[in-house]
């Protein structure tokens, strides 16, 4: 298969190619799986892209979607870009004030919805969004509203198709450097910003990510985060079509433990989060499993940890070791790869920092987790742990034809066909961001190792300078915290303050059980930090984790919060990157406490 330019030329390629395969795509509906063949997909592609013809959008127009993933959203995605729309990515959790600057800002003359809980979001703003015209549901409602549903889109297209005799033709010759896309930042720092990618920005990252992935026909792939995400956009849809992968949709987060069990997929994309929360629910079952089942655990781990740092080092395994991590597969890991669905060959992380313990840790059990860097005005993947070398705390290696390079400050800067056209109508942002010789100043911070490996030390915006003139990275820190089993989550203040301090959001069931095996009395779960052993407790295990830390990096106090950080309450952006601005404004007084 020639390799494409286009994303209509990496579409059409895949159904071509892949025709005889059971599936390109699968989902869950009435409690069963059902298939969506190549031929299939492309039948409904050209009927939803030639009724939006009908409707009388065209090259150059914006078409906004906003939804969770799900075939249609797929299907949307292409029929747009087969008549050169260029569609704008929606958060299917933003407020409808923030839908409402998207769709201005981007100047969307339809949208897609999925269900009447976003209609209704858009039903609040449309009289302030004067130039969207067109509303399409994909479920159809059991009232009257004022959409379209997206089965009728589809008949009017299917009706209509000798009005277009050269729709595939016309697919195929769309330039490389027409406007795929626009998928708007997080807005962590201000409002946010409109990345223009192209059609060759994402092909051109598509084609490079899949001479590291080793991915093809005979994977399987469960998709769990939104489409509206680029790392999931990119890398679990577009890189998985021209590979002709099976893309499975889950059927939510909560969902992911049933899905992977149905499915039994043999990669699966994540944030880091899925892994926390896999680990943390490993530890508390370990931890709370009795005096036998928690020294099982330590031994299997101590075991897989030191068959690990061999393998990691390419030096030879002992025989005893060899025998001695085989038995601790059988009687430990097993257990997590059967959780899997026993055939998954490795994860791929990306969005944000993983823990080096918790990467390793999922190393050692044979799930290795390949960790991915990127941003999405890099389409987004710059680089990607290779499978056969990996390189435990850092993200990898550049993509081919991709070049990185360390500024004298420490940012990360790149270089490459994936590097943005620039930012939706904001032309100085534009020239902040990319220099005249086309490097990318991504606001990471980092460096690069002797074998050309990158590690992320954290973000620019991020560092901490205390009031005594100590720059300290807080992710790492943040992450060995949310390593513990009785945390959720942490994030670290302190800047320009005399030292730092850790807001800890506690895990409260593993809590409660620690708590039940002291009998420590309680009635209601949430009420568990009424007790002082309970406090004291958790407080231990975030000081544990960071025992080994520099005395400057030290945080000296804890402060337990009990609401934890989400989209909803807006300490999360909507790819669950911490507000950092927000949280601490939000905890003004409590953090103000701390210091007087």
């Amino acid at each position: 298969m020639k390799n494409p330019e286009t994303l209509a030329q990496l579409f059409f390629g895949a159904i071509d190619h892949f025709s005889t395969k059971r599936a390109a795509l699968r989902y869950k509906e009435g409690g069963q799986w059902r298939d969506i063949t190549h031929q299939e997909l492309a039948r409904r592609v050209q009927h939803a892209a030639l009724g939006l013809r009908e409707l009388g959008l065209g090259p150059g127009d914006r078409v906004a979607i906003l939804s969770e993933s799900r075939p249609e959203w797929a299907i949307a995605d292409l029929a747009c870009l087969t008549i050169q729309c260029t569609d704008v990515a929606v958060y299917s959790s933003l407020m409808p004030h923030q839908i409402k600057y998207l769709l201005v800002d981007s100047g969307a003359r339809a949208i897609f919805v999925e269900n009447r809980v976003q209609y209704d979001k858009i039903a609040e703003i449309r009289d302030q969004v004067p130039q969207l015209e067109h509303v399409i549901i994909f479920d159809t409602p059991d009232t009257e509203i004022d959409a379209r549903a997206f089965d009728q889109l589809s008949q009017i297209g299917a009706s209509v198709g000798v009005k277009y005799p050269t729709y595939k033709a016309d697919a195929l010759a769309i330039p490389p450097d027409a406007l795929a896309t626009l998928i708007y930042t997080s807005g962590t720092t201000g409002d946010p910003k409109g990345v223009m990618l192209t059609h060759r920005n994402l092909t051109s990252n598509a084609l490079a990510a899949l001479q590291v992935l080793p991915v093809g026909p005979d994977d399987v792939c469960l998709s769990l985060l939104p489409l509206s995400h680029s790392f999931e956009r990119n890398a679990g849809f577009y890189v998985m079509m021209h590979a002709g992968v099976t893309i499975n949709y889950s059927e939510g987060m909560d969902a992911v433990q049933h899905n992977l069990l149905e499915v039994k997929p043999t990669v699966v994309l994540a944030v880091p989060r899925l892994f926390e929360k896999m680990y943390a629910r490993v530890l508390e079952k370990a931890l709370s499993g009795g005096v036998v089942k928690k020294r099982i655990f330590m031994w299997a781990r101590r075991t897989a940890d030191r068959w690990a740092d061999r393998k990691l080092a390419k030096k030879p395994v002992p025989a005893g070791l060899t025998l001695s991590y085989s038995l601790a597969n059988r009687l430990v890991f097993s257990k997590l790869k059967a959780a899997t669905g026993n055939r998954l060959r490795f994860f791929v992380s990306g969005g944000a920092p993983l823990s080096p313990e918790i990467a390793k840790f999922f190393y050692a059990a044979g799930l290795p987790v390949l960790e991915g860097y990127g941003l999405t005005e890099t389409s987004p993947v710059i680089s990607v742990t290779p499978l056969d070398a990996p390189r435990i705390g850092t993200v990898g290696l550049p993509l081919p034809g991709q070049e990185v390079r360390i500024a004298p400050d420490g940012e990360i800067l790149t270089r490459g066909p994936n590097v943005m056209s620039g930012y939706y109508n904001k032309p100085e942002q534009t020239a902040k961001a990319i220099d005249g010789d086309g490097w990318f100043y991504t606001g990471d911070i980092g460096e690069l190792d002797e074998a050309g490996y990158l590690r992320i030390t954290d973000r620019k915006k991020d560092i901490i300078v205390t009031a005594g003139g100590k720059n300290i990275a807080p992710q790492p820190i943040e992450n060995r915290v949310k390593g513990s089993a009785f945390v959720s989550n942490a994030v670290i203040i302190g800047d320009k303050r005399k030292f730092t301090i850790v807001l800890v959001v506690p895990e409260i069931k593993a809590l409660a059980k620690w708590a039940h095996k002291r009998k420590l009395s309680v009635t209601d779960p949430d009420q568990i930090l009424n007790l002082p052993d309970v406090t004291a407790k958790l407080e231990r295990e975030v000081m544990v984790t960071l025992r080994d830390l520099a005395r400057y990096q030290m945080p000296k106090k804890v402060v337990i919060v009990e609401e934890d950080f989400t989209v909803e309450n807006g300490m999360l952006t909507p790819s669950l990157k911490i507000k950092r601005n927000v949280i601490e404004e939000h905890y003004r007084d409590r953090i103000n406490a701390c210091y007087e």
